[in-house]
């Protein structure tokens, strides 16, 4: 008995392509699928597929940008406006012109905090240190204490929200706009970008804040049943609490958390680890946690793919740059070299180019001695390239005295003084002919 094979073949084949065009369609689908932030709004697309509208890694050091999506665009901060009172306080305290220790009696206008809004309820006439409301805004975002650390400084919240302003433009937040004190209006923005560099500002400017963004708990008052707990769960690697102990990252030591629903769940952090310190900002997460659940997806990045390279050590002679001339020293040059090393963050397995891309050298006028070992000279200016992203880092390291240039004696001076003159008469008569 003869079988039909081209039956038999056909619906093979037919089998076949219904299999595979399933498999596509559900392929397909599950590509499409987008991921969203707060309140499904979308994200932006990235290579690392973060569920964010906004986020950037830089390195704490240089400020190298290492990873960043839609980072240059504005978007409210939520409380991570906070950063800038923080910085504020922080720069009237070594400006002498607060305390830690003075004390500030509480005003109406900030014990006037709305019910849903984060808060320590402080009452009118209530008595608190600098430091102690500090540790309510840094610690819990306490909108109340925020306010009135506010008012101390600038005695009304419109003086202070001009001050913030004037401090944006003044550190260079081209993106920053400030109409709130805490935050809490959706018109108070800033890019990623601009975030991150307000971090770096203050750990750079301030590392006294990890003093204070480090706690993870604080009793306000006695009276109070329980205490503050740090919003910042990457902190809790010591908690109790199973959900917290499984956001905590090895090395985190801050910063600040912001929401309101505009911005979404917001998080701007820092990490440590062994020289290594990145700062990140996500943006418009769809939930409490998983801000914190993005931002280890960046920081696993950084510390995965990259690697510190030394290119320039500390005390190196620079060809073209190995001298400078000492006006009335003992030797007419003294020899100079760089004043610390340059090091970039690179991608592991690459070797790092950069080029020279700007130099001063103080003139032998400006340059009298006596001088000092390590009197600074003069400057050089590096830039590293990232090939893959095309971003561009300058770092700029002195040129120092490598050793004391005395000045010569007045018989010496005397001398090189008739030397030079009889040189340059040489040279005029030969330049004659």
């Amino acid at each position: 008995m003869k079988t039909n094979v081209v039956p038999l073949l056909w619906k093979k084949s037919f089998i076949t392509l219904l299999v595979v065009a399933m498999f596509t369609f559900l392929f397909a689908s599950s590509q499409s699928v987008q991921a969203v932030g707060y309140d499904n709004r979308p994200s932006t697309e990235n290579s690392l597929e973060l569920e964010v509208k906004a986020a950037i890694l830089i390195d704490a050091d240089s400020g190298q940008v290492l990873y960043e999506v839609n980072a240059d665009e504005t978007l409210p901060v939520a409380s991570m406006t906070k950063l800038m009172t923080e910085y504020i306080v922080l720069e009237e305290i070594k400006n002498g012109t607060l305390s830690w220790d003075d004390v500030i009696t509480v005003t109406q206008e900030a014990s006037n905090t709305g019910k849903s809004e984060s808060q320590i309820y402080l009452a009118p006439g209530d008595k608190h240190t600098v430091e102690q409301l500090y540790i309510a805004m840094a610690v819990g975002s306490a909108n109340d204490a925020t306010k009135e650390l506010a008012i101390r400084i600038s005695g009304s919240l419109p003086a202070f929200v001009t001050r913030m302003n004037e401090y944006a433009v003044k550190l260079g937040l081209e993106t920053a706009v400030f109409t709130s004190v805490t935050g809490l209006e959706d018109t108070t923005v800033m890019s990623a970008a601009d975030v991150a560099k307000l971090a770096r500002l203050i750990i750079v400017d301030h590392p006294e804040f990890f003093k204070y963004s480090t706690l993870h708990e604080y009793k306000f008052r006695e009276r109070d049943k329980s205490p503050i707990i740090n919003l910042n769960s990457m902190l809790g690697d010591d908690m109790d609490n199973p959900i917290v102990k499984s956001l905590a990252y090895e090395g985190v030591d801050g910063m600040k958390t912001g929401f309101i629903e505009a911005a979404g769940y917001n998080f701007t952090g820092t990490v440590k680890r062994g020289e290594t310190r990145f700062i990140s900002v996500v943006m418009d997460t769809k939930s409490r946690n998983q801000r914190f659940v993005e931002t280890a997806k960046m920081y696993d990045y950084g510390f995965n793919s990259f690697e510190k390279k030394t290119v320039l050590a500390p005390k190196t002679k620079v060809e073209g740059f190995e001298e400078v001339a000492i006006k009335k020293g003992a030797k007419r040059k003294a020899a100079i070299a760089t004043d610390k090393d340059i090091t970039f963050l690179v991608k592991k397995g690459t070797s790092p180019k950069i080029e020279l891309v700007a130099k001063e050298l103080k003139s032998e006028d400006e340059l009298v001695a006596p001088l000092e070992a390590k009197t600074e000279v003069g400057s050089l200016t590096y830039r590293y390239t990232d090939e893959e992203t095309g971003k561009h880092v300058d770092y700029k390291v002195n040129l120092i005295l490598l050793e004391d240039a005395d000045k010569a004696g007045w018989f010496k001076l005397m001398m090189r003084a008739i030397g030079d003159f009889f040189s340059n008469l040489f040279k005029s008569i030969v330049n004659l002919f």
